[in-house]
């Protein structure tokens, strides 16, 4: 199914205001269903009914404007490719749009200052006094040698995702997606695996 160009970020008709929560949930359950088909229009009218809210909880989770405008484009891509996915036994169409906006903005957030910290690391490291480079280096080798005998403790599952996630630098959701796992099962992986890696070097 090709994916649909995503207007930029407006607001819709002050009528759209107006319109009930039952009223347009279900319109908006409808529209879902249709999207699943492939069909265009319905994903055109899904989107001018429902953006505004997208932006609004983008916009105050993330507050700067492109960042917000971003995420909202995002979600709605999410919606195009996963409508089918939609359970109205769940929940309503519109607590399941929040959701996916929700989420897709605390990404941002957590995306952000990932590459904030990793910047402050590395600006921390150039400018480290150097100690005895012998010393230092030995030392270092000894920290790998340790680590990589405890990788071995893991799971082959375990071994794949902790690599991603701290040597690859990817988030956890871009572990999942690489490894096509769900996210929550990501997340429990790694944390498993980094309580058993732990356990090994503290004997270590």
């Amino acid at each position: 199914m090709d994916t649909p160009h995503v207007p930029e970020t407006a607001d819709g008709p002050a009528s759209v205001a107006a319109t009930t929560g039952l009223d347009l949930n279900a319109q908006l359950a409808g529209l879902l269903g249709q999207i699943a088909d492939g069909d265009r229009a319905a994903f055109a009218e899904f989107y001018r009914l429902t953006s505004r809210r997208v932006f609004g909880m983008a916009r105050r989770v993330l507050v700067d404007l492109e960042l917000s405008e971003d995420a909202t484009q995002e979600v709605f891509l999410q919606v195009w490719q996963n409508a089918g996915s939609f359970n109205i036994a769940a929940g309503s169409p519109l607590a399941w749009l929040m959701t996916i906006a929700h989420r897709r903005a605390v990404d941002k957030v957590r995306s952000a200052q990932a590459a904030t910290d990793r910047e402050a690391r590395y600006g921390a490291d150039s400018q480290e006094i150097e100690h005895d480079s012998v010393s230092d280096e030995v030392d270092g080798l000894l920290e790998a040698e340790a680590v990589v005998r405890c990788l071995k403790t893991l799971t082959e599952t375990q071994q794949e995702s902790v690599r991603l996630a701290y040597y690859g630098g990817l988030s956890y959701r871009e572990v999942a997606e690489r490894l096509n796992s769900t996210l929550p099962t990501i997340k429990s992986r790694i944390r498993d695996g980094l309580i058993r890696l732990k356990s090994c070097l503290e004997v270590s």
